[in-house]
Protein backbone atom coordinates (compact mmCIF):
# COMPACT_ATOMS: atom_id res chain seq x y z
CA UNK A 1 0.00 0.00 0.00
CA UNK A 2 1.41 3.43 -0.88
CA UNK A 3 2.62 5.47 2.07
CA UNK A 4 1.07 8.88 2.75
CA UNK A 5 2.96 11.98 1.78
CA UNK A 6 5.09 13.61 4.47
CA UNK A 7 3.33 16.42 6.38
CA UNK A 8 6.46 18.52 5.75
CA UNK A 9 5.98 18.48 1.98
CA UNK A 10 5.58 22.04 0.62
CA UNK A 11 1.79 22.35 0.30
CA UNK A 12 0.40 22.66 -3.17
CA UNK A 13 3.67 22.27 -5.08
CA UNK A 14 2.60 20.85 -8.45
CA UNK A 15 4.08 17.50 -9.44
CA UNK A 16 4.67 16.45 -13.04
CA UNK A 17 5.38 12.76 -13.72
CA UNK A 18 6.76 11.52 -17.04
CA UNK A 19 6.19 7.82 -17.83
CA UNK A 20 8.74 5.52 -19.41
CA UNK A 21 8.76 3.70 -22.73
CA UNK A 22 5.62 1.65 -23.42
CA UNK A 23 4.10 2.92 -20.17
CA UNK A 24 1.08 5.01 -19.26
CA UNK A 25 -0.05 7.02 -16.24
CA UNK A 26 -0.55 3.67 -14.48
CA UNK A 27 3.22 3.61 -13.95
CA UNK A 28 2.74 6.31 -11.30
CA UNK A 29 -0.57 5.19 -9.80
CA UNK A 30 1.00 4.49 -6.36
CA UNK A 31 2.63 7.92 -6.36
CA UNK A 32 -0.59 9.67 -7.36
CA UNK A 33 -2.34 7.84 -4.51
CA UNK A 34 0.36 8.91 -2.03
CA UNK A 35 0.82 12.54 -3.02
CA UNK A 36 -2.29 13.52 -4.95
CA UNK A 37 -4.20 14.72 -1.89
CA UNK A 38 -1.64 17.47 -1.23
CA UNK A 39 -0.23 18.23 -4.69
CA UNK A 40 -1.77 18.98 -8.07
CA UNK A 41 -0.45 16.18 -10.28
CA UNK A 42 0.02 16.09 -14.04
CA UNK A 43 1.06 13.07 -16.08
CA UNK A 44 3.02 14.32 -19.08
CA UNK A 45 1.74 13.39 -22.54
CA UNK A 46 4.42 11.89 -24.79
CA UNK A 47 2.08 9.98 -27.08
CA UNK A 48 2.33 12.08 -30.21
CA UNK A 49 5.94 13.26 -30.44
CA UNK A 50 8.92 11.47 -31.95
CA UNK A 51 11.75 13.44 -30.33
CA UNK A 52 12.64 13.97 -26.69
CA UNK A 53 12.84 17.71 -27.34
CA UNK A 54 9.27 17.81 -28.66
CA UNK A 55 8.08 15.80 -25.65
CA UNK A 56 9.77 18.28 -23.31
CA UNK A 57 8.28 21.27 -25.10
CA UNK A 58 4.80 19.76 -24.90
CA UNK A 59 5.32 19.15 -21.18
CA UNK A 60 6.41 22.75 -20.60
CA UNK A 61 3.44 24.10 -22.53
CA UNK A 62 1.02 22.21 -20.28
CA UNK A 63 2.85 22.47 -16.94
CA UNK A 64 2.37 25.06 -14.19
CA UNK A 65 4.86 27.95 -14.04
CA UNK A 66 6.95 26.10 -11.43
CA UNK A 67 6.78 22.44 -10.47
CA UNK A 68 8.52 19.34 -9.18
CA UNK A 69 9.48 16.97 -12.00
CA UNK A 70 9.92 13.19 -11.90
CA UNK A 71 10.55 10.86 -14.83
CA UNK A 72 11.32 7.17 -15.24
CA UNK A 73 13.62 5.94 -18.03
CA UNK A 74 12.36 7.68 -21.21
CA UNK A 75 10.60 10.03 -18.82
CA UNK A 76 13.94 10.88 -17.23
CA UNK A 77 15.37 11.85 -20.61
CA UNK A 78 12.40 14.15 -21.12
CA UNK A 79 13.02 15.56 -17.65
CA UNK A 80 16.68 16.23 -18.47
CA UNK A 81 15.63 17.93 -21.69
CA UNK A 82 13.28 20.13 -19.65
CA UNK A 83 16.28 21.03 -17.50
CA UNK A 84 18.11 22.05 -20.65
CA UNK A 85 15.23 24.13 -21.99
CA UNK A 86 13.75 25.74 -18.87
CA UNK A 87 15.64 24.91 -15.65
CA UNK A 88 14.16 27.95 -13.88
CA UNK A 89 10.73 26.33 -13.91
CA UNK A 90 11.78 23.15 -12.08
CA UNK A 91 11.70 23.40 -8.28
CA UNK A 92 13.13 19.89 -7.78
CA UNK A 93 14.01 16.91 -9.95
CA UNK A 94 13.66 13.13 -9.55
CA UNK A 95 15.34 10.81 -12.06
CA UNK A 96 14.27 7.16 -11.82
CA UNK A 97 15.85 4.25 -13.69
CA UNK A 98 17.89 6.83 -15.55
CA UNK A 99 21.16 7.45 -17.31
CA UNK A 100 22.82 10.56 -18.68
CA UNK A 101 24.60 8.87 -21.59
CA UNK A 102 23.28 8.36 -25.10
CA UNK A 103 22.67 4.82 -26.35
CA UNK A 104 25.62 2.83 -27.61
CA UNK A 105 25.59 1.59 -31.25
CA UNK A 106 24.89 -1.98 -30.14
CA UNK A 107 21.93 -0.76 -28.09
CA UNK A 108 20.55 1.05 -31.12
CA UNK A 109 20.80 -2.17 -33.13
CA UNK A 110 18.69 -3.99 -30.54
CA UNK A 111 16.13 -1.18 -30.64
CA UNK A 112 15.94 -1.37 -34.43
CA UNK A 113 15.15 -5.08 -34.14
CA UNK A 114 12.38 -4.33 -31.66
CA UNK A 115 10.99 -1.61 -33.89
CA UNK A 116 10.96 -4.04 -36.81
CA UNK A 117 8.98 -6.53 -34.68
CA UNK A 118 6.39 -3.85 -33.96
CA UNK A 119 6.23 -2.88 -37.64
CA UNK A 120 5.58 -6.42 -38.88
CA UNK A 121 2.76 -7.15 -36.45
CA UNK A 122 4.74 -8.78 -33.62
CA UNK A 123 4.23 -6.02 -31.07
CA UNK A 124 2.69 -8.47 -28.58
CA UNK A 125 5.86 -10.58 -28.73
CA UNK A 126 7.93 -7.68 -27.40
CA UNK A 127 6.56 -8.19 -23.91
CA UNK A 128 7.86 -11.75 -23.72
CA UNK A 129 11.21 -10.62 -25.10
CA UNK A 130 11.64 -7.84 -22.53
CA UNK A 131 9.74 -8.96 -19.40
CA UNK A 132 12.75 -10.58 -17.71
CA UNK A 133 14.71 -7.32 -18.03
CA UNK A 134 11.96 -5.03 -16.80
CA UNK A 135 11.54 -6.35 -13.25
CA UNK A 136 13.53 -8.07 -10.53
CA UNK A 137 13.92 -11.81 -11.03
CA UNK A 138 11.85 -12.42 -7.89
CA UNK A 139 8.86 -10.71 -9.54
CA UNK A 140 8.89 -12.62 -12.83
CA UNK A 141 6.04 -14.82 -11.61
CA UNK A 142 3.98 -11.91 -10.26
CA UNK A 143 0.82 -12.24 -12.34
CA UNK A 144 -0.70 -8.94 -11.21
CA UNK A 145 2.45 -6.96 -11.93
CA UNK A 146 2.91 -8.57 -15.32
CA UNK A 147 -0.74 -7.92 -16.13
CA UNK A 148 -0.25 -4.24 -15.34
CA UNK A 149 2.82 -4.02 -17.58
CA UNK A 150 0.99 -5.80 -20.41
CA UNK A 151 -1.98 -3.48 -19.99
CA UNK A 152 0.21 -0.40 -20.28
CA UNK A 153 1.79 -1.80 -23.45
CA UNK A 154 -1.62 -2.52 -24.96
CA UNK A 155 -2.73 1.05 -24.22
CA UNK A 156 0.47 2.36 -25.79
CA UNK A 157 0.21 0.34 -29.00
CA UNK A 158 2.81 -0.18 -31.73
CA UNK A 159 2.69 3.26 -33.38
CA UNK A 160 3.31 5.15 -30.16
CA UNK A 161 5.91 2.58 -29.09
CA UNK A 162 7.86 3.12 -32.31
CA UNK A 163 7.78 6.91 -31.86
CA UNK A 164 9.02 6.54 -28.30
CA UNK A 165 11.84 4.23 -29.31
CA UNK A 166 12.92 6.57 -32.09
CA UNK A 167 12.91 9.49 -29.67
CA UNK A 168 14.85 7.60 -27.02
CA UNK A 169 17.61 6.34 -29.30
CA UNK A 170 18.03 9.73 -31.00
CA UNK A 171 18.47 11.64 -27.73
CA UNK A 172 21.79 13.33 -27.02
CA UNK A 173 24.05 12.54 -24.11
CA UNK A 174 23.17 14.76 -21.17
CA UNK A 175 26.50 14.57 -19.34
CA UNK A 176 27.45 18.23 -20.11
CA UNK A 177 24.13 19.40 -18.62
CA UNK A 178 24.53 17.78 -15.21
CA UNK A 179 26.97 20.18 -13.58
CA UNK A 180 24.59 23.06 -14.24
CA UNK A 181 21.61 21.51 -12.42
CA UNK A 182 21.07 23.43 -9.20
CA UNK A 183 17.68 22.27 -7.93
CA UNK A 184 17.10 19.60 -5.30
CA UNK A 185 17.66 16.27 -7.10
CA UNK A 186 17.18 12.63 -6.21
CA UNK A 187 18.31 9.71 -8.39
CA UNK A 188 16.39 6.47 -7.72
CA UNK A 189 17.46 3.08 -9.06
CA UNK A 190 16.37 -0.50 -8.54
CA UNK A 191 19.43 -2.31 -7.25
CA UNK A 192 18.98 -5.00 -9.94
CA UNK A 193 17.93 -2.73 -12.81
CA UNK A 194 19.07 -4.52 -15.97
CA UNK A 195 18.27 -1.64 -18.33
CA UNK A 196 19.85 1.22 -16.38
CA UNK A 197 22.32 -0.50 -14.04
CA UNK A 198 23.61 0.90 -10.76
CA UNK A 199 26.75 2.43 -12.22
CA UNK A 200 24.68 4.60 -14.55
CA UNK A 201 22.72 6.04 -11.63
CA UNK A 202 25.95 6.52 -9.71
CA UNK A 203 27.47 8.44 -12.63
CA UNK A 204 24.30 10.50 -12.95
CA UNK A 205 24.19 11.41 -9.27
CA UNK A 206 27.93 12.16 -9.20
CA UNK A 207 27.44 14.67 -12.00
CA UNK A 208 24.76 16.69 -10.20
CA UNK A 209 25.95 18.73 -7.25
CA UNK A 210 24.26 17.62 -4.04
CA UNK A 211 22.13 14.93 -5.68
CA UNK A 212 20.86 12.16 -3.43
CA UNK A 213 21.23 8.58 -4.68
CA UNK A 214 18.70 5.97 -3.54
CA UNK A 215 18.92 2.27 -4.39
CA UNK A 216 15.71 0.28 -4.00
CA UNK A 217 16.39 -3.27 -2.73
CA UNK A 218 15.18 -6.32 -4.65
CA UNK A 219 13.94 -4.18 -7.50
CA UNK A 220 14.37 -3.97 -11.25
CA UNK A 221 13.64 -1.21 -13.75
CA UNK A 222 9.99 -0.42 -12.98
CA UNK A 223 10.55 0.63 -9.38
CA UNK A 224 7.47 2.86 -9.07
CA UNK A 225 5.19 -0.17 -9.38
CA UNK A 226 7.57 -2.91 -8.21
CA UNK A 227 8.45 -1.29 -4.87
CA UNK A 228 6.12 1.69 -4.50
CA UNK A 229 6.59 1.98 -0.72
CA UNK A 230 10.35 2.49 -1.07
CA UNK A 231 9.98 4.87 -4.03
CA UNK A 232 7.31 6.89 -2.24
CA UNK A 233 9.51 7.16 0.84
CA UNK A 234 12.35 8.52 -1.30
CA UNK A 235 10.02 10.96 -3.07
CA UNK A 236 8.49 12.07 0.21
CA UNK A 237 11.94 12.94 1.57
CA UNK A 238 12.80 14.69 -1.70
CA UNK A 239 9.68 16.81 -1.52
CA UNK A 240 10.07 17.61 2.15
CA UNK A 241 13.75 18.61 2.00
Amino acid sequence: MPIPASPNVPPGLPLVFVPGLNCTADLFAPQVAAFGHSHPITIADHASDDTVSAMARRLLAAAPPRFALAGLALGSYVALEVMRLAPQRVDRLALVGARASADLPEEREIVETMIKMAQIGRFDDLHQASWSRLVHMGRLGDVALEGLVRSMAEKTGPARYIRQQRASTARPGYEPLLSGIRCRTVVICGDDDALSPRFMSEDLADGIRGAELVFVPECGHLSTIERPEAVNAALGSWLAA
